[in-house]
C-alpha cells in the first residue's frame, strides 16, 4: 500500500510539474478585428492594428511563434476558455467582474472613454432621458451606461462599433459611447468626421473601466501570464512599445 502511495504521489508531482513548466512554442492570440486603431480587418481577411503589432512584438520578445485568431467580441471570452486561442489582446479592460473568469496581465494600454455625437446635437449629459445611446454589447461601456443611465436613456446595443457608427450617421441614435481612440479613428478621422465631436465627460472610473487594457489568459496558464508581463516590461524598457504606439496614437496610451 505504501509503495502504491509513493508511486501515486510521484505521478501527481510529475503531472503538476508538467503543467507548471509548460513550454510555450506557439502563442495564439484572439483579436476582434473590428475596433480600429487597435484592430481592423483588411479586404483580404488579414488583421492589422496596434493589438496585432503588439501580439507579434510580444511573441518575438518571448521567442515563440505567433498566431492571430480572428474572433467576434460576443464570443471572445468563451472561445478563450474553450482553448480556441491562448490569450486575448483586444482592447479588453481589466475589471473585477472579468477576473472572476479569467486572469489578466498588467495593463498594456490605458485610454479614456468618451461620447461622440454630431456637432450641434446639444445633448445635456445631466438629463439624457429618452435619448438613444449606442454601445457595443457586453463591453465596459455597456455596463457603465446600464448602471448609470439604465431606465432613463434608450440603450441601443450593437455587435460591433461599425454598426453603431452607421446608425449614428443615419440619425437612428444620438451618440455612441466608446474609448476615445477608437471613436477618433472610427469617426473623427474618417471622411465626413468633421461633422462629429466628442461630447460630455471623459470617463475613467476604475469601477466600470478597470485598470486599463490587459491581455486575458486562462487562470490555469499562469506561466504564460508571467511571460507576457515580462515581455510587456521588456518592450517598454527597450522603446519598442513607444515605437509601435506612435504608429497609431499621437498621445500617451500607457500612462504611468
Amino acid at each position: 500500500m505504501k509503495k502504491w502511495l509513493v508511486v501515486a504521489a510521484m505521478i501527481a508531482t510529475t503531472a503538476t510539474g508538467v503543467a507548471q513548466a509548460k513550454e510555450w512554442k506557439t502563442v495564439r492570440f484572439g483579436i476582434e478585428g473590428a475596433y480600429p486603431p487597435f484592430s481592423w480587418t483588411e479586404a483580404d481577411g488579414s488583421l492589422k492594428g496596434f493589438d496585432v503589432d503588439m501580439a507579434n512584438a510580444l511573441c518575438e520578445e518571448m521567442q515563440v511563434k505567433c498566431k492571430i485568431v480572428p474572433q467576434d467580441w460576443d464570443g471572445i471570452i468563451p472561445s478563450l476558455l474553450a482553448r480556441k486561442y491562448d490569450g486575448i489582446i483586444a482592447a479588453m479592460s481589466i475589471t473585477e467582474e472579468r477576473k472572476k473568469k479569467i486572469d489578466f496581465t498588467g495593463k498594456y494600454a490605458l485610454i479614456p472613454n468618451k461620447f461622440i455625437a454630431k456637432k450641434g446635437a446639444g445633448l445635456d449629459f445631466d438629463n439624457l432621458d429618452g435619448v438613444k445611446i449606442g454601445v457595443q454589447r457586453a463591453t465596459t461601456h455597456d455596463k457603465y451606461i446600464t448602471d448609470n443611465y439604465g431606465g432613463k436613456v434608450d440603450i441601443v446595443r450593437y455587435g460591433s462599433f461599425d454598426e453603431a457608427y452607421l446608425d449614428l450617421a443615419n440619425g437612428r441614435i444620438a451618440a455612441v459611447l466608446g474609448d476615445a481612440s477608437a471613436l477618433e479613428e472610427g469617426v473623427l478621422n474618417k471622411p465626413g468626421g468633421e461633422a462629429y465631436e466628442f461630447a460630455g465627460p471623459s470617463l475613467t472610473d476604475p469601477k466600470w473601466f478597470g485598470e486599463g487594457f490587459g491581455i486575458a489568459v486562462r487562470k490555469q496558464d499562469k506561466d504564460l501570464t508571467k511571460k507576457l508581463d515580462s515581455a510587456i516590461d521588456a518592450l517598454r524598457a527597450s522603446g519598442e512599445y513607444k515605437k509601435i504606439a506612435a504608429k497609431y496614437f499621437n498621445y500617451d496610451v500607457y500612462g504611468e
